[in-house]
């Protein structure tokens, strides 16, 4: 019986001739998530029953239940970079190998966050819907230009979103306890901080990129938001779970801040009626930072080539 692979990621259908043809030379049969979004923990571990080796995910989960009954599975390769919807532990405990796709998404995710910046500091959605309406309103906004960006997360993306904010004149300080790398800081001119409550004190957007762990779980809460500026904007490109949702949606309606605006949520799509999501000082994308041509090419060859060298690795340690 043919070694299978299991492939999650709806966009990875879009990219697939290359990735499909490097799995199938080496024998392995493919079967592709067709749901038309993400699968649940049963769909997954229905799926994988039949001598599945290998698994390309994207954000499905992949709790301790689903590995301990994925029963052939000897590597996970993560279609973009957070693994946090992967029990890493667990994984390790059972002999399978994991690794995620560094660097592939990191400038179309930075790009995404300075954009939402633009789109927060002019106010463009609201503007943009009342011209659809034939309507001719204009609203006051600001230059990004002099403003402090404090970033919250000093890894590749942080560093990308940091390089561009520098390029269209802001100030920007990066908040990270393990960020090491000197020459960085020096060579684009960025500020280090190791107190976040300064950044939050003294920026005027507050960006996030953060992977969604025990200790970054609500970082931005009510008392996080009650340090920030009331002009602030705060951005989160990362994780919804690093926002406490009910307390921007009051530091909102209370003026304790300016406005936010978010790639990701709690609940994605967000649940109907949702207060927060009707805001208009609250911005919600669906979560497409990494959702470009670029970016998706780039995850379903780096995901592909990652899984192969791991099954490799594997077959050789035999």
């Amino acid at each position: 019986m043919a070694e299978k692979i299991l492939i999650t990621p709806k966009s990875f259908k879009n990219y697939k001739e290359k990735a499909h043809r490097l799995l199938q030379e080496r024998g392995y049969e493919i079967i592709e998530n067709n749901l038309g979004r993400t699968m649940t923990e049963q769909e997954i571990i229905d799926a994988a029953q039949d001598n599945v080796v290998g698994i390309i995910i994207g954000i499905d989960p992949l709790p301790a239940n689903v590995l301990e009954q994925c029963k052939s599975l000897r590597a996970i390769s993560k279609y973009g970079v957070g693994m946090d919807n992967i029990d890493l532990k667990r994984a390790e405990e059972l002999g399978i190998l994991v690794k995620n796709a560094v660097g592939t998404n990191s400038i179309s995710v930075a790009e995404h966050a300075i954009a939402l910046m633009f789109a927060s500091a002019r106010n463009l959605p609201a503007i943009a819907a009342g011209v659809k309406s034939y309507g001719w309103d204009r609203t006051i906004g600001f230059e990004l230009t002099n403003k402090k960006l404090g970033v919250i997360g000093g890894g590749q993306i942080g560093k990308e979103v940091a390089k561009r904010a520098v390029g269209i004149g802001m100030n920007v300080t990066i908040y990270d306890p393990f960020f090491k790398d000197l020459a960085f800081l020096e060579q684009y001119n960025v500020q280090r901080q190791e107190q976040l409550d300064e950044v939050l004190k003294e920026s005027d957007i507050i960006s996030l990129h953060l992977p969604a762990t025990e200790d970054t779980k609500g970082l931005i809460n009510a008392e996080a938001l009650k340090r920030m500026k009331p002009t602030a904007i705060l951005i989160n490109t990362s994780r919804g779970e690093l926002v406490d949702e009910a307390a921007l949606y009051d530091a909102l309606v209370n003026n304790q801040i300016a406005a936010a605006a978010q790639d990701v949520y709690s609940s994605e799509p967000p649940q109907q009626g949702d207060p927060l999501v009707a805001l208009p000082n609250f911005i919600l994308t669906p979560h497409i930072g990494a959702f470009t041509h670029e970016a998706v090419e780039r995850m379903a060859m780096v995901s592909t080539e990652n899984l192969i060298h791991m099954l490799d690795q594997k077959e050789d340690s035999k």
